[in-house]
């Protein structure tokens, strides 16, 4: 009976806490009009910063998500009540999604304006 708990409790603790991997979170909507007003030069600087960021909060929730796996596997084998410790913060994986979603935003903006702007993700 006991083992039945803690199994329960360690595959419940596993699924539902782990960080989400950077692939895995889907862009916030963002409208594209509130770059109206940007010329070309100020989307592309506006692109390339979000991409930037973009870029630094892939590599912060990737390594969240491989602490997270690392450590479930040790909590798994060696001393379950570390799993209670998983999950990388939800306030970094909803400012990736807006940053995804900024960035196609900007796309959208300069396609709008024909500026021929993109920036590698």
């Amino acid at each position: 009976m006991i083992k039945k708990i803690v199994v329960s409790v360690t595959t419940i603790a596993f699924l539902g806490g782990c960080s989400t991997a950077a692939k895995d979170i889907t862009p916030a909507h963002v409208s594209p009009s509130q770059y109206s007003n940007y010329d070309c030069e100020q989307v592309r600087l506006e692109l390339l910063r979000v991409s930037g960021r973009v870029n630094e909060m892939t590599g912060k929730l990737d390594k969240n998500r491989e602490n997270d796996n690392t450590t479930a596997t040790v909590g798994i084998i060696l001393f379950w009540p570390a799993l209670f410790f998983l999950g990388g913060t939800k306030e970094q994986e909803a400012e990736y999604a807006r940053l995804k979603g900024e960035y196609v935003a900007l796309e959208q903006a300069s396609i709008q304006k024909k500026c021929g702007l993109t920036a590698a993700k």
